[in-house]
């Protein structure tokens, strides 16, 4: 994550921001209309890269190379069962009836980034997989209704790991939430644990990902060999959505969420 300062987006940016995250909650509905069984996260992929083009947009994740790791190799990340985040599509992987997946869009439009995911099912899911989807996403919810002007990140995190923890759940610490805009990854960091009332106050133009990612079992992951894909540490299912959002002058307006 970057360490710069946080850049408050005019009224013209937020615009650009809001045409961005709007053509994101596109792809991630259209790519979505496709999961069953017997597909491939390849299929998944290169659908998206190709509708992403045909859109005037081009994929932030394909050749993205924060530093350490090698750039990642896909348009999106395709994040199975115990895959917390940034699973990388591939021909091989076939979804099958019971899995859930999470897939990650960012499309980038006029140099303004989108970036949302969610977590689908595929076909009929397990009990408690269909649990942890569900409170996952209401964790998302309830992280959002703690942003307003004069509130604090902490806030946010304290939301998130008190609904989280109340079904045994881990809530991953090692990946957080993060400002975008003209960058991918930049400040502030919105960790989904933490404490009410610490952090930094939200301010207007603030811009922002919220994106828990919650386990089922412990909130410890660790990384495979081929530097991206991070996994639970125990083998557990885990599960994410995530939302860009725009800090107002009397709230807050989801960025990526998809028109009626």
């Amino acid at each position: 994550m970057s360490s710069e300062s946080i850049v408050l987006m005019s009224p013209a940016e937020i615009a650009k921001m809001r045409d961005a995250g709007r053509l994101a909650a596109q792809l991630l509905h259209h790519i979505g209309a496709m999961v069953k069984p017997g597909i491939s996260t390849q299929e998944l992929n290169d659908e998206a890269e190709k509708w992403t083009k045909a859109h005037g947009a081009k994929s932030a994740p394909l050749g993205y190379a924060p530093g350490g790791p090698p750039p990642f190799p896909r348009s999106i990340c395709t994040s199975v069962n115990e895959v917390v985040c940034h699973g990388i599509p591939n021909s091989k992987h076939i979804l099958k009836n019971g899995d859930i997946i999470n897939i990650d869009v960012t499309p980038i439009l006029d140099g303004y980034y989108g970036d949302t995911s969610r977590t689908y099912f595929v076909g009929t899911p397990s009990p408690a997989a269909k649990q942890l989807v569900e409170v996952t996403e209401e964790c998302l919810r309830r992280g959002i209704a703690e942003v307003s002007p004069g509130k604090r990140i902490g806030d946010i995190g304290a939301a998130i790991q008190e609904y989280a923890e109340s079904f045994g759940y881990g809530v991953v610490r090692e990946f957080v939430g993060h400002g975008v805009g003209k960058v991918f990854h930049t400040a502030p960091q919105i960790p989904h644990f933490g404490t009410r009332g610490k952090g930094r106050r939200f301010e207007a133009g603030m811009v922002f990902t919220i994106e828990p990612m919650i386990n089922i079992g412990h909130w410890r992951t660790k990384m495979l060999n081929d530097g991206w894909t991070a996994v639970t540490i125990d083998g557990k299912l885990s599960a994410q959505f995530e939302h860009t959002l725009a800090v107002t002058e009397t709230g807050v307006e989801i960025l990526t969420r998809l028109e009626d």
